[in-house]
């Protein structure tokens, strides 16, 4: 498959590598400073030619989240397959969504590429339906990465909170900061650190008053990420069997399901 890469940072060049390795062509790479990359602008109008003319046939964005919304509004209509890996716009998710169905595209999200990481939400999702009937367990979650990280908590954090509460009645609200307030017993909590060169660890905590169990997930680098984007282009490119070309919004739950 021939590739265009949006975000030419570190995880771009990961991604670069992975898809090569995968028998793919990368035939464009855009970033707004990158000097290795073949298109350097923030114009989203010279993005898209760039990606036209280069025979794309499909998109991995791994962006910032300050620039992420405005490239997704340019490349949706572009109508190739889109998989998107950078965080932070989950607030405009309806409105990406109406615009993927708008353009009859396929656009796919994760805020996590790794299979090590998708595994550990259903273990996540698993362990809480358990808890559901232990009432003495409270719930709630800690992630760390390096102090280059954009983002706070991160996208995986916020999504493995999403798996407890959808498996733990008893949790029904996200909080990120306390303050100086006590926490309700229906909040769950996500902590963050960011700090030296962490790659990235997730932990669930549940914690009673006789003991605690830990369900942790650390990642050694960012390879299985890349390769993990890599793989989600290839599914999102490839037809559903007998009804053509994918279009709509999808996931890495979406990819499992089909396992």
């Amino acid at each position: 498959m021939k590739v265009a890469l949006v975000g030419y940072g570190k995880m771009g060049h990961m991604i670069a590598r992975a898809a090569e390795l995968r028998g793919h062509t990368i035939v464009c790479t855009v970033d707004l400073f990158a000097e290795d990359a073949q298109c350097v602008t923030s114009d989203k109008k010279e993005m898209v030619a760039a990606i036209a003319a280069s025979g794309a046939e499909g998109i991995i964005e791994f962006s910032h989240p300050a620039s992420v919304m405005d490239n997704l509004v340019a490349l949706i209509p572009t109508k190739l397959p889109l998989v998107v890996g950078t965080t932070g716009w989950r607030d405009h998710l309806e409105d990406v969504e109406k615009l993927v169905h708008d353009n009859k595209s396929a656009l796919l999200y994760s805020a996590n590429f790794s299979v090590g990481v998708n595994l550990f939400y259903r273990i996540v999702s698993y362990a809480s339906r358990l808890m559901a009937d232990f009432d003495e367990y409270d719930a709630a979650v800690f992630e760390a990465h390096h102090n280059q990280k954009a983002d706070s908590p991160s996208g995986t954090g916020i999504d493995i909170a999403k798996h407890i509460i959808e498996n733990l009645p008893r949790k029904k609200t996200i909080i990120t900061e306390l303050g100086s307030r006590k926490i309700l017993p229906e909040e769950l909590q996500v902590s963050s650190l960011r700090v030296g060169s962490v790659t990235g660890t997730h932990s669930v905590i549940f914690d009673s008053p006789a003991d605690t169990i830990e369900l942790t997930h650390r990642a050694r680098n960012r390879e299985g990420f890349a390769l993990g984007a890599v793989r989600a282009l290839e599914w999102l490119a490839a037809p559903e069997a007998g009804q053509g070309p994918k279009t709509g919004l999808f996931s890495m739950d979406d990819i499992f399901d089909s396992l």
